[in-house]
């Protein structure tokens, strides 16, 4: 059995011998491939069924079987018992490998030819297989196979292998079909030599490949920088990551401490309303009784008012002389009467003061929050991450944000006379009837504007002689000496000196020399968000004059603060 299936795989190997030798016969690598590895056979074996294998690959496959005491082929799936036994099939090999040797090729792939969408191989007869290059020398596309010359000729080795295209043939001139290897930088297109002679004498022209080299030159320029901004731009998203999760801690912290700021007022009140409602019961009982006691007595009084009269009745009706005179003497006097005077009786109106007290203080309570909400909603509106909006560069640009500004009479000096509306200033020698008020600078010339400062906002001060224009904090101190309460001295407010010998900028006691046109006119623009304070000097064109960079923790109040000198003056423009 083994010899007859030995001679029928020589005789498919004599009969694949014979072919070889026919000129011209192509041989598919799959006929010399071992089914289970899918290579070139090694060491071939014949199995019975006429069936050819590598012999490791089908001893293994057959090692796998040996359980089962039944063993079969691969590929048309006969079984053998017993185990056959596997003997090199020599010829086979020696085929095989002299098949290696004289070039067996391997049929290509159904991926390897070209579809309609791919680039052919021009030099492919048939069925075209996919270019694998083009040349634009050549003005041809290529396959591995038909490529290798490019490789192998040396004048070939010269011409120049792209990617390959399908727009080989707009390289060639369209009027002259020649290969169009001149750029002409007049018409900004590519041309021929002989087009250089004709309709492009006289150009600006210079090689394709330079023109190439060039363009390539600022196309690397450009994708350094695209590739700069991509870096600076996923920057910029990881730092907007960082900011959306530190935006929602922020406000997830904000609404949990508002949250428990309301409970503890609602607390409160809850406590006061209690205390209120304990007070009154308390102060109803100790009245109720106080009544009570009183119209007891009176009416003891009355029951004992109503006997003596019964019995001055009865004894008014004795028609016995001696009994009437006999009786008389023994009437018991009667007690001494309440005082009815002492009852002041005042209908409904008992306890309507404490109504009236509570109404004073939830109206002074609306008062303060409508004052203070507006700064909460102003500070929630006002949140704003992306603080990438410029300074504006115009008066024009700078009115966009004009705030109508006035000062708060409770914070003015006695010195300083507020007029137009509360929106003038002048230092005065002699003191104003102002009202006492905790707000008041007592030291310093001082004002402070009623409306509070948050945003982006923009305001002019029209000056003459001596003045600071100012922004601060509310609660910078109002009774301290200049160390606490001058604008400029300490860490709460921020101050431009102005004064026909120049401008100066004071901080927290350090002062800054400012160099700039003088103006009797002063623009300030407050970013609060952003931490920006700019002084201007406003006359035809805007001059800055000094810019802050900076946090501000809190909100800011526009103010004033004057010189010890006669003539003074300061008014918050009206812009709109």
């Amino acid at each position: 059995m083994l010899f007859r299936s030995e001679l029928k795989g020589d005789s498919v190997v004599l009969s694949l011998r014979g072919k070889i030798e026919q000129k011209g016969v192509q041989l598919d690598r799959e006929r010399f491939s071992c089914s289970i590895c899918l290579d070139l056979l090694k060491d071939a074996v014949t199995i019975p069924c006429g069936h050819n294998y590598c012999m490791s690959c089908i001893k293994a496959h057959w090692d796998k079987e040996d359980e089962k005491k039944l063993h079969s082929c691969p590929q048309c799936r006969q079984t053998f018992t017993p185990r056959p036994v596997l003997v090199k099939n020599t010829m086979l090999t020696d085929l095989v490998e002299e098949l290696k040797k004289t070039g067996l090729q391997a049929a290509p792939a159904d991926h390897c030819y070209a579809g309609p969408e791919d680039v052919a191989c021009d030099v492919c007869t048939g069925r075209r297989l996919k270019a694998f290059k083009s040349c634009l020398v050549c003005l041809a596309s290529y396959c591995e196979k038909h490529l290798q010359r490019h490789y192998d000729v040396p004048p070939l080795k010269k011409h120049k292998l792209v990617e390959p295209s399908n727009k080989l043939q707009e390289n060639i001139c369209s009027l002259h079909d020649e290969v169009m290897k001149i750029f002409c930088r007049t018409d900004q297109q590519c041309i021929c030599y002989l087009c250089l002679m004709d309709e492009h004498k006289g150009h600006d022209t210079v090689s394709a490949a330079a023109e190439r080299t060039e363009r390539q030159r600022e196309l690397e320029g450009s994708r350094l920088n695209i590739q700069q901004r991509i870096q600076d731009r996923e920057k910029d998203v990881k730092l907007l990551h960082q900011e959306v999760e530190a935006i929602n801690l922020s406000a997830d912290k904000t609404v949990e401490d508002s949250e428990k700021i309301f409970t503890e007022l609602i607390r409160l009140f809850e406590k006061r309303s209690s205390d209120v409602t304990q007070q009154v019961r308390s102060q109803q009982r100790t009245e109720v009784s106080r009544v009570k006691e009183l119209q007891e007595k009176l009416e003891q009084e009355i029951t004992e008012l109503k006997r003596n009269d019964a019995e001055l009745q009865k004894l008014s009706h004795t028609e016995d002389l001696n009994q009437f005179l006999l009786n008389y003497p023994s009437q018991s006097p009667l007690s001494e009467s309440t005082d009815s005077s002492s009852i002041n009786i005042r209908p409904l109106s008992y306890f309507e003061d404490v109504t009236a007290a509570v109404s004073e203080v939830r109206d002074k309570l609306l008062d303060v929050l409508r004052e203070k909400w507006t700064n909460v909603s102003l500070m929630v509106t006002e949140v704003n991450v992306l603080l990438s909006q410029p300074e504006p560069t115009t008066r024009d640009g700078f009115l966009e944000y004009s705030r109508e500004l006035t000062l708060d009479p409770n914070t003015a000096h006695r010195q300083l006379s507020l007029s137009d509306g509360n929106r003038k200033a002048t230092f005065m020698s002699e003191h104003q009837s102002y009202s006492s008020h905790p707000e008041r600078f007592t030291e310093c010339l001082q004002v402070l504007s009623r409306e509070s400062l948050t945003g982006r906002c923009y305001w002019e001060v029209e000056w003459r002689g001596g003045v600071l224009v100012v922004v601060a904090y509310k609660d910078i101190n109002r009774k301290g000496k200049w160390d606490d309460s001058g604008f400029g001295w300490n860490d709460k407010s921020w101050a431009l000196r102005c004064h026909k010998n120049g401008y100066i900028f004071r901080n927290n006691k350090v002062q800054t020399r400012v160099s700039g046109p003088q103006s009797s006119i002063v623009g300030v623009y407050l970013d609060h968000n952003a931490g920006i304070l700019s002084f201007y000097s406003v006359s035809e064109t805007m001059t800055l004059l000094h810019r802050v960079q900076t946090t501000f923790t809190q909100p800011l109040y526009a103010g004033l603060h004057f010189f010890y000198m006669s003539g003074s003056t300061a008014e918050l423009c009206k812009l709109k």
